[in-house]
């Protein structure tokens, strides 16, 4: 059992009791609203996706084994939901076909040396299809089969996309720092 939220509040929500519901929602809004963030294109798309998040979580949390701890069941159920709010917008989708791949060399690049801050001002700035498969990959540690699963396109546009992502990542964050280093 977890032991960031009351075992007696995780019963009582269980049960559908209203208070328990909110102490449970205040507890972890804040986290599971970042999770929506990375993965949606709209403050108001991110909104809906932590509404829907929660419904989900209340209406299976009796379904919650204690053998893992509940914030990681939680962010799954967030990050599947933000997954199937992606799916049913699929006009937003940007994924082509490896075949148009081009290699991409990042020897003078690290995602490492930028601040949390920045990384997430560079992912809003970026197409919702490539955000996706960057958080998938580098910030949740899924494989391109799974992430080729949960999005339902093969392994080899799951790779072909991360390319991209990563170059579009680079190019923003380029773009930033000449920005930057323009205004000082």
């Amino acid at each position: 059992m977890s032991k960031s939220i009351d075992e007696k509040i995780l019963k009582a929500c269980i049960n559908k009791d209203p208070k328990a519901q909110e102490a449970f929602y205040q507890y972890f809004s804040s986290a599971m609203y970042g999770i929506c963030l990375r993965y949606c294109s709209q403050v108001e798309d991110a909104q809906d996706v932590l509404q829907e998040g929660f419904l989900k979580v209340f209406e299976k949390l009796g379904q919650f084994e204690a053998k893992g701890k509940l914030e990681g069941w939680l962010r799954q159920v967030f990050i599947r939901t933000a997954l199937e709010h992606y799916r049913s917008n699929k006009l937003h989708m940007n994924l082509t076909g490896i075949e148009t791949i081009e290699e991409i060399g990042n020897e003078d690049f690290s995602m490492a040396t930028i601040g949390q801050k920045e990384i997430l001002q560079i992912m809003n700035k970026m197409a919702l299809g490539y955000k996706t498969i960057l958080n998938l990959y580098a910030v949740e540690g899924y494989s391109h089969a799974e992430i080729a699963e949960l999005l339902g396109i093969s392994e080899g546009t799951s790779k072909s996309q991360l390319a991209r992502a990563r170059q579009q990542f680079k190019s923003i964050w380029q773009s930033m720092q000449t920005y930057n280093h323009g205004n000082n």
